[in-house]
């Protein structure tokens, strides 16, 4: 009994910091504002029909306690400030799809690895992308050579794709730069 009592003890005091651990890394989650890490968006979002005021204008997309002042996807399906519509500015291209179509695959089916880079150009499987400049706040925190990403078309702004970053819930435009 008293060595019963002895193995116990020791596997409680090595779960420990196990425990301890965990609170750390979720604390440092809600830190960074990810509100739903586990979620990917089935599909990208509706095309805009009645085009809406622009949150970044007011420079806050922060919808609920503990969501990311960033785009961001709603496990509702709502995409969070992809409300602008097809005549924003920001996402004008003089000559979309300059270099061709992205055809590596869309939605939660297709997750890619982010393999290096950073918000001016990045790749993955052979894929090159360029996050659009109106986006580049929004993209800081990403880890340019592991985070993974999901593609969806955007069907708002024309020669952009949008992607979302599983790790963080948020999203940014992006263009396709070739393979």
């Amino acid at each position: 009994m008293a060595r019963f009592s002895v193995i116990l003890a020791v596997l409680q005091v090595l779960s420990v910091p196990a425990f301890a651990k965990h609170g750390e890394k979720r604390g440092e989650d809600h830190e960074r504002g990810k509100h739903d890490k586990e979620y990917v968006p089935a599909r990208g979002p509706a095309e805009v029909r009645n085009p809406q005021h622009d949150a970044r204008q007011s420079g806050d997309y922060r919808d609920a306690e503990g969501h990311p002042n960033a785009p961001h996807v709603h496990r509702d399906g709502r995409w969070v400030g992809h409300d602008s519509g097809r005549e924003d500015v920001h996402y004008h291209v003089d000559h979309p799809w300059e270099h061709g179509r992205f055809n590596g695959g869309f939605g939660r089916r297709h997750i890619y690895r982010i393999e290096g880079g950073g918000r001016d150009r990045f790749w993955f499987g052979g894929y090159y992308f360029s996050a659009a400049p109106y986006d580049y706040d929004y993209c800081d925190d990403w880890l340019w050579d592991r985070d993974q990403v999901v593609i969806y078309d955007d069907p708002d702004h024309v020669g952009w794709y949008l992607a979302f970053n599983a790790r963080l819930g948020t999203y940014i435009h992006v263009s396709f730069l070739g393979r």
